[in-house]
């Protein structure tokens, strides 16, 4: 039995839509990444999924029911505009959530779970950004919940704080839990997804991958350093555009350039041709941030289906 599934789902906020006609099935086990810009759709989508708000089309499932009521019990939410009393004690708090699921975990175990355990009487008032988001994802680990619904879950956190939070999490969710999760970082997306859903506009434009996403992409990303002046590099065929990185200091006369093109070749032979010294050369493959910002800028306009599909 699929965990959630929305077919046909509409909202919309006076003329504005939110989400367009979406249709998502998602199965037990499976960490899936929403992506979007702001006003995406994403966090509309994830009111739909915990039953805060009723979408004006379409049918919205969580373990086959309708979402909200009972369903609560089952389900760990981490919302991004969450408010929390400042007050009260991390271990209150994760005690006081705790109480309104029918079994829980003891808050020392999951305190300990997300890196809480020394800041467990320590008022949330002065908990910094990320320890106020690990004390979030206590609030919805504490239920031992089936299905985990994260938005934008890393946002005030640093690399590090970013990296130790996924750690946890993943190490947190038992096996069979389902994660779905919104964020702006598409590396994070690529690093822990399984699965990746594109809104734009409210419509669902890609399911699938991050590597069936990366593999759309026509485009190479051919580094060397060079004594090819930047403005001719640009102009040759099928070279789409050249980055020069900030910090790129010149050696040996020598300056290092990032050149995304329809292939290496279109870089490599035009280069050997006219003379130009090459060094340090390497090709690379296209990341997911490349494959989304191709996506979001080629896709058809409103009414279209999703332009990938499939999770292979």
């Amino acid at each position: 039995m699929a965990v959630l599934e929305l077919e046909q789902v509409g909202v919309r906020y006076g003329e504005v839509v939110a989400l367009d006609q979406v249709e998502i099935v998602i199965g037990r086990g499976e960490v899936v990444a929403v992506l979007g810009a702001n006003g995406a759709g994403k966090s509309t989508l994830f009111d739909v999924l915990l039953g805060l708000l009723r979408p004006g089309d379409g049918t919205v499932r969580v373990f086959g029911r309708a979402p909200g009521g009972a369903l609560r019990s089952r389900v760990g939410a981490m919302l991004q505009n969450a408010g929390l009393p400042g007050q009260v004690s991390v271990a209150e708090l994760v005690r006081l959530v705790g109480r309104s699921y029918p079994s829980s975990l003891s808050v020392d175990e999951v305190l300990d779970r997300v890196g809480l355990s020394r800041k467990r009487d320590r008022t949330v008032e002065v908990l910094s950004g990320g320890e106020r988001q690990r004390l979030l994802l206590a609030m919805a680990l504490v239920g031992e919940p089936e299905l985990l619904v994260l938005d934008e879950p890393t946002a005030a956190m640093d690399v590090d704080a970013r990296r130790g939070f996924w750690e946890r999490t993943r190490a947190s969710v038992g096996e069979g839990v389902t994660l779905v999760f919104a964020t702006h970082d598409l590396a994070e997306a690529d690093a822990v997804a399984d699965r990746v859903l594109v809104l734009q506009r409210g419509r669902l434009i890609a399911d699938a991958s991050p590597a069936v996403l990366k593999r759309q992409v026509s485009r190479v990303m051919v580094t060397v350093s060079t004594d090819a002046p930047h403005e001719v590099v640009a102009a040759w065929d099928g070279v789409d555009r050249v980055e020069e990185p900030l910090d790129a200091a010149v050696v040996d006369g020598l300056w290092k350039l990032h050149v995304w093109a329809n292939a290496a070749e279109n870089v490599v032979v035009p280069m050997a041709q006219a003379g130009f010294r090459m060094r340090g050369l390497s090709v690379d493959e296209a990341d997911l941030e490349e494959a989304f910002a191709e996506l979001t800028a080629t896709t058809a306009g409103p009414g279209s289906p999703a332009a990938t599909q499939g999770a292979a």
